[in-house]
């Protein structure tokens, strides 16, 4: 009888282990004589508890996870990235936190590099090189420097440390395990804060001026013990220099160089030869360098956080779908909150991102056909949600979906200033990072990282003109990547004028700003 007890047994078991098999997305418990069968949740809706922590290592292993939760846990809220890291981009991160490790503050060979600067003038062969990135305009801008800092100093061996002023305290976790990216208070160089494209220790400047030759025989002690770069987008002719490789050579003898910046350089630094073996190995797919280097660095405090999880739970998490539309108007283009939210819903009906109304209210969809979508505003005015979440409350839909408009904050004026505003603009970036679908302000950093952070090309709402909605309203970015906004029109090579978005075929204009340039594959 036991054979035949054993083959009713599996006989049984098949379809529940076919269901089993075939509806991993379903959370629930099946009961076979006694035996629970637990279905794991792997909807997107929640926290996926599959996906790879580390991001397929980007990430190290050495942190103590209960000091920053958002390291290990911000994947876990968005769908597995298809844009995976390149093994030499993680074996050239693991090789800069040894670098950092051993040359940060706090360490012999840092308190030697200080004397050295202490000196005046640069020194061959230091064992430690440093780039000091210092705060300006509003924290959109500043992430997309340091994240062009960051990868500058992979690229030339420096150590990246970060002034942080007031309004940049407890807003980001350490980067680099067993050391900190910290500018120490005692550094020597004071007013960082107040340096500008006159600057007398620019580069710009020091080339003009004939303090540096334009010369790579150029010995080391004949350099300064420390060059400003101005790569503001108020930048000038010689500021620019810095994309050349000849101005590389230069700058790679000076021991300390202090940068401060609020355009994205990335792509500048692709049109720099000696740099391209390196960043192709890095990265073979150009458009992910942001969506990589500000999955790794920018990690929320747990302050944030908090801010973070606590909307996602009550306010996204429970929905079909998230849609994330970042809304920003600038006092060069003006236009009315009226004709601005036209030209969205312009461009969510024409790209099918948001279902129509129904004008007919008797219309009364039945439950089971009934789907979610959570949109998601950020703005510093209430007036795009408020109209939108009228809408969708007092029409239903010609879809059957039903839609929640949900806005965390509406802060009138930004206030980079002001640290509460810049966490809770830090925790918004992040919210848009976990929609499905992005519609974002042309010309806006803050929109250029939410797609980075999600890895999405989003829709791009187009520069209005006349105070009029644009027509198109809105384009399909070409990738995922930030603009260079303001690039230089210096080719090196070829030393003349040319335009530095039709030279290779990885770079190329941008959709939002004319003159810019963006990484694409």
């Amino acid at each position: 009888m036991k054979p035949l007890l054993l083959l009713v047994f599996c006989l049984i078991s098949l379809p529940v282990m076919f269901y089993l098999s075939e509806h991993r997305s379903m959370s629930s418990v099946v009961w076979l004589q006694g035996i629970s069968v637990t279905l794991h949740q792997e909807n997107s809706r929640t926290p996926n508890k599959q996906t790879d922590k580390f991001i397929g290592g980007l990430l190290s292993p050495s942190f103590d996870e209960e000091s920053c939760l958002s390291r290990y846990r911000s994947a876990l809220f968005r769908k597995d990235s298809p844009h995976l890291p390149s093994s030499y981009l993680i074996e050239r991160l693991r090789k800069y936190e040894e670098l950092h490790k051993k040359c940060g503050p706090n360490t012999p060979l840092y308190h030697k590099s200080i004397i050295q600067l202490n000196l005046g003038q640069s020194i061959e062969l230091m064992d430690c090189n440093y780039l000091v990135w210092t705060p300006f305009n509003g924290l959109g801008n500043r992430m997309l420097t340091i994240a062009s800092a960051f990868l500058y100093a992979v690229l030339t061996n420096r150590v990246l440390l970060i002034h942080q002023t007031v309004d940049m305290v407890d807003l980001f976790c350490e980067p680099f395990p067993d050391s900190t990216w910290i500018l120490p208070p005692d550094f020597p160089i004071k007013n960082l804060t107040k340096l500008y494209q006159g600057s007398e220790t620019s580069y710009g400047n020091m080339l003009k001026n004939k303090r540096i030759k334009d010369d790579v025989s150029v010995p080391s002690n004949s350099l300064p013990a420390y060059v400003y770069l101005h790569l503001e987008h108020d930048y000038q002719h010689l500021d620019k220099f810095f994309f050349c490789e000849k101005d590389q050579v230069i700058l790679q003898k000076i021991n300390w160089l202090l940068l401060q910046s609020d355009i994205y350089f990335v792509p500048g630094l692709f049109l720099v030869p000696q740099f391209e073996d390196e960043l192709r190995w890095m990265f073979p797919a150009k458009e992910t360098v942001f969506h990589h280097l500000g999955r790794y660095l920018f990690h929320p405090t747990n302050t944030v956080w908090g801010m973070i999880t606590r909307y996602h739970t009550a306010y996204l998490a429970g929905s079909d779908e998230r849609i994330g539309i970042q809304v920003r108007v600038f006092s060069r283009n003006p236009i009315s909150a009226e004709n601005y939210l036209k030209q969205i819903l312009m461009c969510s009906q024409q790209e099918n991102l948001l279902p129509e109304i129904n004008m007919n209210r008797t219309l009364n969809p039945t439950k089971s056909t009934m789907k979610s979508k959570a949109v998601l505003i950020t703005s510093l005015y209430p007036e795009y949600s408020e109209k939108l979440k009228s809408m969708y409350y007092e029409h239903t839909t010609v879809t059957g979906e039903t839609v929640s408009v949900n806005q965390p904050t509406h802060e009138v004026q930004q206030q980079t200033e002001r640290q509460f505003h810049n966490q809770k603009a830090l925790a918004e970036m992040y919210l848009l990072s976990y929609c499905d679908v992005l519609i974002t302000t042309g010309w806006s950093t803050f929109g250029y990282i939410g797609q980075g952070l999600a890895g999405l090309k989003p829709w791009i709402l187009l520069t209005p003109r006349d105070q009029k909605p644009a027509d198109p309203p809105c384009t399909r970015a070409v990738s995922m990547e930030p603009c260079f906004q303001v690039p230089p029109t210096y080719d090196c090579r070829a030393k003349k004028n040319a335009d530095l978005g039709a030279l290779v075929r990885h770079v190329t204009h941008c959709e939002d700003v004319e003159q810019g340039i963006k990484l694409v594959d």
